[in-house]
Parts: C-alpha cells; sequence; structure tokens
C-alpha cells in the first residue's frame, strides 16, 4: 500500500479534473506496453520497483484504476495522488487527492478486502503489509486499524530538481540551498517524530527511507551510475516541463533517457529509482 504524492502515484490522478496529471505521451514510454498509466515517470516508480524487489508484484495498480481487479486488493493499491502535499491547501488547489481522502479511501479499501477475504483475513492481510507513506500524518490512524509495517520516505533534494534549478538556480542553474535546506531540516524532524511514533506504537515497525542523499549523490557524481546529464530533465527543454506541460507536442524531448537523472523537471527517471530503489530494497528487508 502506498499514500503520498507523485513520488509514490500510479495513476490515481487520471479521471481527476486537474492539471497534476500525466495519463499521455511522451510518459509511460519505458513502461510495459509502452503506454502512459499515469505513473509520472518514463516507466515505473518507487511503488512498483518496492513491490517487485520484495516479490509481492511487477506492479501495484492504482486504487482508482478503472481495470482494477478484486484479485489485486489482497497483494495491495496505491492511494497516493500526485501534487497532494502536506498541508490540505495545496491538494485543494491542485484539485487532487489530500491525504486525508486517501485515508478514506484506504478504510473503503478495508471494507472491500473484507467483503473479499472476510473481517480476519483482511486484519492479517493489512497487519503484515508494508505501507508506504510521504508523510507521517497519518501514522497513527493506520495503526488504529491494524497496520504495523511502516516504511516511510524523505523528501527530495528539491533545490536540485531541475525545476528548482530553472527558477532559483540563477543562470548557472545550480543546486539551490535555499530549497535544499528546508528539505534537510524537514527531513532531520521527520527521522526525530519517526523515533517518538515507535516508542508510542509498540507494536509498529517504522523505518526511515532516505532517497535525499540517494537522489543527491546520482545528481553529484551522474558518471559513476552511467549518467550524463544530471542538471537537465529528459521531457523537452528539461527546464521546466512536468505534467501538462511534458506532452507529445513538445519538441526535444531525449531520445536517450538512459543518460538522464530526471525524467521531467520534478521527477527521476525510471533508471534513478531502479538505482535508489537497490539499498532501500536492502534496508527493507532486514527490517521487515
Amino acid at each position: 500500500m502506498a499514500f503520498g504524492d507523485s513520488i509514490l502515484d500510479t495513476g490515481n490522478n487520471n479521471n481527476l479534473i486537474s492539471l497534476i496529471k500525466c495519463n499521455f505521451p511522451p510518459y509511460g514510454q519505458d513502461f510495459i506496453g509502452g503506454k502512459p498509466t499515469g505513473r509520472f515517470c518514463n516507466g515505473k516508480v518507487l511503488t512498483d520497483l518496492i513491490a517487485e524487489g520484495l516479490g509481492v508484484k511487477e506492479t501495484v495498480p492504482a486504487y482508482f484504476d478503472p481495470n482494477l481487479q478484486s484479485k489485486d486488493l489482497a497483494t495491495g493499491v496505491c492511494c497516493a495522488s500526485g501534487g497532494a502535499g502536506l498541508d490540505p491547501l495545496t491538494s485543494s488547489i491542485t484539485s487532487v487527492i489530500p491525504i486525508s481522502e486517501q485515508l478514506e479511501n484506504f478504510r473503503e479499501y478495508i471494507r472491500k478486502l473484507e467483503g473479499l477475504v472476510g473481517e480476519e483475513g483482511a486484519n492479517k492481510i493489512i497487519s503484515n503489509s508494508l505501507f508506504l507513506l510521504w508523510t507521517s500524518t497519518i501514522i497513527k490512524d493506520l495503526y488504529e486499524v491494524g497496520v504495523r509495517k511502516i516504511a516511510i520516505f524523505s523528501t527530495l533534494p528539491l533545490g536540485c530538481l531541475p525545476i528548482l534549478r530553472t527558477l532559483h538556480g540563477g543562470l548557472m542553474r545550480s543546486c539551490g540551498d535555499d530549497d535544499n535546506k528546508p528539505a534537510e531540516l524537514f527531513n532531520s524532524k521527520l527521522l526525530a517524530e519517526m523515533k517518538n511514533l515507535s516508542s508510542f506504537l509498540p507494536q509498529a515497525k517504522i523505518v526511515y527511507v532516505d532517497i535525499y542523499n540517494p537522489l543527491l549523490d546520482l545528481i553529484n557524481n551522474p558518471v559513476k551510475s552511467g549518467f550524463s546529464v544530471p542538471d537537465r530533465s529528459c521531457c523537452g527543454t528539461g527546464t521546466i516541463e512536468t505534467s501538462v506541460l511534458c506532452n507529445q507536442l513538445i519538441p526535444f524531448t531525449c531520445d536517450n533517457v538512459s543518460e538522464f537523472v530526471f525524467w521531467d523537471s520534478a521527477h527521476p527517471s525510471e533508471k534513478a529509482y531502479m538505482i535508489i530503489a537497490s539499498p532501500i530494497l536492502q534496508d527493507l528487508k532486514k527490517n521487515f
């Protein structure tokens, strides 16, 4: 199960009246079948790669996928929504699914799961499943309904995202400390909160997942991982294009995405995600 924003979203925004969506080319060009699915990437996102790496299933369907099968419920779905920020106002402005509503959707999911495998079976699945979170605000709520295995992700090195380099990085489009420092502060407070929550929720196993530093390492040392372009994205000019601005009408999209750390101006490429996912999977297997 996954909750959060576009780093984990596998297609829940597709049918929303919102500009924060990506169910159109060139998104998904390297996904199974080469089709756009609503993932903010050229291929799989972390939700898929972690599920696949843990041997659960190859991809994780969006909860609102119209083709969702009952059999998918027992092995997990994604409730995340691209653009869902920590502040509910962010979701309201962007017309996406806020974290509070993602939680309500999960409660609806539980009822559907109980109808499929019974209450006892549903409780067993929920307590044994790994939950991927992009926010700590719903951990207590999840704990109350039986969730016991939680991995919570740090935020990204925001100042190094191509779009923020363009907006805040000056003529040289440098990584911006004004954006990275708050992200680092947020991550340090999140880590402290995780330790505190673990003491109050004794039956839960909560693991902090650092993606800030692994992604920053790819940006600062791209060549060692086979990248040559860490400061621009593959889509369009690589400076501002993301979501609806990254579309098949935009010229200049690269034909060598494997050389780019970023797919669009706000999201890593599948290759970058795969590299980041490797140590995450090692840590999750060790802890769970």
